[in-house]
């Protein structure tokens, strides 16, 4: 690939990712793969969870759902190494790699002839990385460069989106807690610090977490409201 070709390619991705919640960001960039890098026909994201549990998501054909289960079962192919191991790996001619000798049986019956990993991230619980896919024989031999510049701003994307998930969930959970603390104080007439102390209290007892607990007695105090509505 050219620098003229680089660069459409590096403002095509750039377009194709537009922000957005977690799962249309991670949506996107399975879709930009097709769109933007060269010879890719399919996409898939593989999660590894903190458990050691592989997960496929935002596959762009179903098609992927058994060739990445297939890896995750044999533990072996470039989806499961780059999500677990290794941070790139090409196979553009998946038939004769020696590395994948049960694999690539799976994937040439289903039609899969060429394909590689990305990794995308290294979060504390879990790992991800981008997987590719051609029906061609020798695809991906030049995407190295490309790859590499898109598996980083697909990286940057995803970060972003995770920050707007975790300030949404704690916006979530400050507002539930401040719920739940307007409820203890109307029934028991507390003020709102004692009222907290109080939440504290039962989560400490029950060995709960405070959102959890403040969740509960939100959704028992709506509960309770709706039964004297449809009774009056």
């Amino acid at each position: 690939m050219d620098a003229t070709e680089l660069l459409a390619a590096t403002e095509g991705l750039s377009k194709a990712l537009t922000p957005g919640d977690l799962d249309h960001t991670l949506g996107r960039i399975t879709a930009a793969a097709v769109e933007v890098l060269p010879e890719v026909e399919y996409a898939s994201i593989t999660v590894k969870h903190g458990d050691g549990r592989l997960e496929t998501v935002a596959p762009t054909s179903d098609i992927l759902w058994g060739v990445d289960a297939a890896q995750y079962e044999l533990r072996e192919g470039p989806c499961y190494q780059a999500a677990t191991e290794q941070v790139h790996i090409l196979s553009p001619h998946l038939a004769e790699d020696s590395r994948f000798p049960r694999y690539a049986a799976s994937a040439v019956a289903a039609g899969i002839l060429a394909q590689g990993g990305l990794r995308l991230f290294d979060a504390p619980k879990s790992q991800g990385a981008l997987n590719l896919y051609s029906t061609k024989v020798g695809a991906f031999e030049d995407i190295a460069t490309i790859g590499a510049l898109f598996a980083h701003q697909s990286a940057m994307a995803i970060e972003y989106a995770q920050e707007i998930k975790d300030l949404q969930d704690a916006l979530r959970t400050r507002r539930t807690i401040g719920q739940a603390i307007g409820i203890l104080m109307e029934r028991y007439t507390l003020s709102d610090q004692r009222a907290f102390a109080f939440l504290a209290r039962l989560s400490q007892q029950r060995n709960v977490k405070l959102h959890r607990v403040s969740a509960e007695l939100v959704a028992d105090a709506e509960h309770a409201a709706g039964e004297v509505i449809s009774k009056s």
